[in-house]
């Protein structure tokens, strides 16, 4: 996206007027004709940080790094990249909106970008040491580390020094956030068939133990019965009820002709849900081109379809519209936060950003909605939620 984001934002501000910059996308020759633009700035995308470090001097004074949270896995190839060069770099900045969106664990990697290791240590190994402790096992295999006591103030007061907050509605003027549910219900025959499958899922369990190992893959089945279809083991869709659909049918419908922007986590829900707005005579489209998210802000769509993982950095969707449904919800409380981001901010023109969550009651449904609620990043509030659904 930083071939249209970037540029669109940059013609937002006056200040910037001045400034010459050179968007890094396209083919390798674009991309290399690109660095050798006298400019100010340069602009390039994430997935182009390798192919950057090993192809070119690296001589700019200052990097900025918006979302460093992509940053924050310090075994992927990215920030191996980024960290052969850091010393090369006399000053950086890193922004985000959800410096922790995963838990505590997050930031060594993040502020290793930013200072080396100087605040939170050279080594993951040695973060983990100091400020956690073994949470989920299997043996003498550690699934997961839960902070210790108090080191979360402390993690705090090491980066303090180079950390500044802030939220923007404290310093802009930001619309209303509402944020409601929208109930459907099983009838008998599809509470049945809802019942049955779970009880399949746990005969296939291994010794029926619920652990990390299969939480993941149980919370997945049992997420997509609650939205009306799943998969079966030989990749067919098995189609449950259509009750999530036809809310969202409603939805539309009471929408008084505002656009919706519709969040969905599975193929088989997106698949589902065009088919209904066929139905409808509904003009939509997936917003994962440049050309569909340039009519979405132009308002010449009347439902955006998105999914969680690609709505998640540098992409703005204020000016289309400023209702978000979410019909299949996700457990990343970072790509929850960062969806609804893509309407809930600066520039939205509409004095009410509205998020509707559809929730199938008496399935998993709630206690996915519970734990984003309650911010819980943890593996824990995974396995609990499947064990309450089992």
């Amino acid at each position: 996206m930083a071939r249209e984001t970037w540029p669109n934002e940059i013609k937002k501000w006056e200040h910037l007027k001045d400034l010459k910059y050179s968007v890094v996308v396209g083919t390798e020759k674009e991309r290399m004709t690109a660095l050798y633009q006298p400019a100010d700035i340069y602009i390039i995308n994430r997935e182009n940080v390798c192919w950057l470090v090993e192809n070119w001097k690296f001589d700019f004074d200052t990097v900025v790094v918006d979302e460093l949270s992509s940053f924050k896995n310090g075994k992927a190839k990215r920030f191996k990249s980024l960290m052969k060069v850091r010393p090369k770099v006399k000053r950086i900045v890193g922004l985000t909106g959800t410096p922790a969106g995963n838990g505590l664990m997050d930031l060594w990697a993040e502020f290793k970008v930013l200072d080396m290791g100087k605040r939170l240590g050279r080594f993951i190994s040695g973060y983990r040491d100091e400020y956690f402790l073994p949470d989920k096992r299997n043996g003498q295999v550690i699934f997961t580390y839960k902070p210790k006591d108090g080191a979360e103030e402390l993690i705090y007061k090491r980066i303090n020094d180079i950390t500044i907050s802030m939220k923007a509605q404290d310093h802009i003027k930001m619309p209303e956030l509402v944020e409601v549910e929208y109930p459907v219900y099983l009838n008998d025959k599809e509470r049945k068939k809802y019942e049955e499958l779970k009880k399949e899922l746990v005969l296939s369990l291994d010794g029926g133990e619920i652990t990390i190992a299969n939480a993941a893959t149980l919370a997945n089945k049992l997420s997509q019965m609650a939205n009306g279809a799943v998969y079966d083991d030989d990749g067919k869709v098995l189609e449950l009820h259509d009750r999530k659909l036809e809310a969202l049918e409603d939805i539309i419908e009471f929408s008084n002709g505002k656009n919706l922007l519709v969040g969905y986590w599975f193929n088989h829900d997106l698949k589902r849900i065009e088919k209904k707005l066929d139905e409808l005579g509904i003009t939509y489209a997936k917003l994962d081109k440049s050309e569909d998210i340039e009519r979405w802000n132009k308002g010449e769509l009347q439902v955006g379809l998105i999914h969680p993982a690609s709505a998640g950095h540098g992409l703005n969707l204020q000016e289309g519209g400023s209702n978000l449904v979410w019909y299949g919800l996700t457990w990343s409380l970072e790509l929850y936060q960062q969806t609804i981001a893509r309407l809930y901010r600066q520039g939205q023109k509409s004095e009410t950003v509205v998020i509707q969550h559809i929730i199938t009651k008496g399935t998993i449904d709630e206690s996915i909605l519970s734990a984003l609620r309650n911010k819980d990043k943890t593996q824990s509030a995974l396995i609990d939620a499947v064990k309450a659904n089992i």
